[in-house]
């Protein structure tokens, strides 16, 4: 006899739906940023979330994270919560001032990060202490 128990479908209970979601901390180092992107498209694999959805939503968090290393002090917190339907991605750093979306001119080599981020993601903010950028995108029902 097998030590496994058997369930009968019918008998089986649905689990309740339960939060996807991870946290992560970085060093300030550069380094991060290719580690966030990564770890970001790995859960969105496990996730199912479409993969032109997923692009967008690795490129705003490479964007959030590198202006937390550019603009930021000490660590980079980094959290993702997928809930039901919306996906908030949250940085975190030490500085107190808010980021602010700004446009860079033609020949800026930087600048576009923030903008980037509101054109991809349904909506975004800033923490009222300064130190977290958020962001939101709306997955469609049956594309994850």
């Amino acid at each position: 006899m097998s030590p496994v128990t058997a369930v009968a479908p019918a008998a089986a209970k649905a689990l309740p739906q339960t939060w996807r979601a991870f946290d992560v901390a970085f060093a300030s180092d550069p380094v991060c940023i290719g580690l966030a992107r990564r770890i970001t498209r790995a859960f969105l694999g496990l996730w199912n979330v479409n993969d032109e959805l997923a692009e967008s939503i690795v490129l705003a968090v490479s964007e959030l994270v590198t202006n937390a290393l550019a603009h930021g002090s000490g660590d980079v917190g980094f959290r993702l919560r997928y809930p039901d339907g919306e996906l908030r991605i949250e940085v975190t750093d030490d500085n107190p001032t808010p980021a602010e979306l700004r446009f860079a001119g033609d020949d800026d080599v930087s600048g576009r990060g923030l903008f980037l981020v509101a054109v991809l993601s349904r909506k975004w903010g800033v923490s009222e202490d300064g130190k977290t950028t958020w962001c939101i995108f709306r997955i469609p029902e049956g594309r994850a």
